[in-house]
């Protein structure tokens, strides 16, 4: 196993933290997503902070994706989901020496009008403390700095009111999204 571990993560990003390459959250941050400034949780959270690199530990991801029911794919795939994407977000949270990968989205995109949201994800334990809604204005500030405008997602039932919240709607058009899967 420690051979495969190696393989998909790079065992220097997960022993260093150089918080040089992290934006800080600040709690109850201006609704823009600005995530400049300290951020102190009365909820007894560490220092969150966001991160736009693909430098992640796959395992790591994958328990964040275990911890709220994701069923397993395959590391090699998710790798080159990642390597592909036009952005990737984690969000983690800082104690200690440490940090601890708590939140995760990426976006697909044609670089110039459209993005797609892929792997929103937030720990269960860092739910319903404004995290999840930090991180999509986070990743929509990204996008829109890159002059993408039209941002659209997939979402399960349980989160459609989430998203709707953010500012996201079923097409006003009526335009239904189609999917081939093979047999």
């Amino acid at each position: 196993m420690g051979f495969w571990k190696n393989l998909f993560s790079n065992s220097e990003s997960s022993s260093k933290f150089d918080q040089s390459q992290y934006e800080e959250y600040k709690a109850g941050g201006s609704s823009d997503g600005n995530s400049q400034g300290q951020q102190h949780h009365k909820s007894g959270m560490g220092r969150v902070f966001f991160r736009t690199d693909r430098d992640i530990d796959l395992y790591e991801l994958e328990e964040l994706c275990n911890a709220v029911g994701w069923s397993r794919r395959p590391l090699r795939k998710v790798k080159k989901a990642i390597e592909y994407s036009f952005l990737v977000v984690s969000l983690w949270e800082m104690r200690g020496s440490r940090p601890r990968l708590i939140g995760f989205a990426r976006a697909t995109s044609d670089h110039a009008f459209n993005a797609t949201l892929w792997d929103v994800v937030v720990h269960p334990d860092y739910q319903s403390k404004g995290l999840g809604k930090a991180l999509m204005k986070y990743v929509i500030k990204q996008l829109r700095s890159q002059d993408i405008s039209n941002i659209t997602l997939f979402a399960d039932p349980h989160v459609v009111d989430f998203y709707r919240n953010l500012g996201f709607m079923s097409d006003p058009e009526g335009i239904k999204g189609m999917f081939w899967y093979p047999d």
